[in-house]
């Protein structure tokens, strides 16, 4: 894991001096693949911004995309890869879930436009059989998996529970049926997996919607391109 860290921080910090703030580069958005993506495609063309044919290709192995303004590049990462691409500088702007921000809190990002998309909330869950018998107030000690550790423990430390954290990257509804644990912190929209589950929402962490992101060096030395394409999406935002 550690190489694995190591290896990614080398390669952002290859991106970065790559794409130093000049005032003459284009603009990279990145965008998170999976469900929002296609919320986020939208918004864009509601925005006045087509990106090129191949962006549609699930096939491709193309990583960044052209689009039809020509001082403004796509690429296209895992969700919570768009957060570290922009605080590292690699983009300079970014779309985003605060439950990312939250759990990153880097303090290179800004985060100047919701663009109410991406609904959904950051929830405590646990099997049905298991509430009505277990006060939360009585808690001290929880195990809980989540792909959300640092969210987790800070929800759960400020009412002095100390939370185990088993950090998964998906399934999480499985954790408890398999005897993992019995809790966990998992985004959710209509509630209908954690049904299909045994599973009831038990603690409300914060509700979630999609944010554009800039980095905070791009918008000090590019403040006039930066703050064009939040206006340029804001107005997309309110329009839908």
């Amino acid at each position: 894991m550690a190489h694995e860290v190591a290896a990614a921080a080398s390669c952002l910090t290859v991106i970065r001096r790559h794409n130093s703030f000049g005032g003459n580069e284009t603009l990279v958005l990145a965008l998170p693949k999976g469900r929002i993506l296609g919320e986020v495609v939208p918004l864009m063309r509601r925005a006045g911004i087509e990106i090129e044919r191949e962006f549609a290709n699930e096939d491709s192995r193309k990583l960044r995309f052209a689009t039809s303004e020509s001082g403004l590049d796509v690429v296209r990462v895992r969700n919570f890869d768009v957060a570290t691409f922009v605080a590292f500088g690699a983009a300079h702007l970014g779309v985003a879930g605060n439950d990312v921000l939250m759990e990153f809190e880097y303090p290179e990002i800004l985060s100047p436009l919701d663009l109410k998309i991406g609904k959904c909330r950051l929830m405590v869950a646990a099997p049905r059989e298991l509430v009505g018998k277990d006060d939360p107030q009585r808690w001290s000690r929880v195990r809980v998996a989540t792909k959300y550790p640092e969210i987790t423990r800070r929800h759960f430390a400020q009412r002095g529970v100390q939370a185990e954290c088993i950090k998964l990257s998906g399934a999480m509804e499985l954790a408890p049926t398999l005897g993992l644990c019995r809790r966990i912190v998992d985004l959710v929209q209509t509630g209908a997996t954690l049904k299909a589950n045994g599973l009831v929402e038990i603690e409300h962490i914060a509700d979630v919607t999609s944010r554009l992101i800039v980095n905070r060096v791009a918008l000090k030395t590019r403040p006039q391109e930066i703050r064009r394409w939040i206006e340029r999406f804001g107005e997309a935002a309110n329009a839908a």
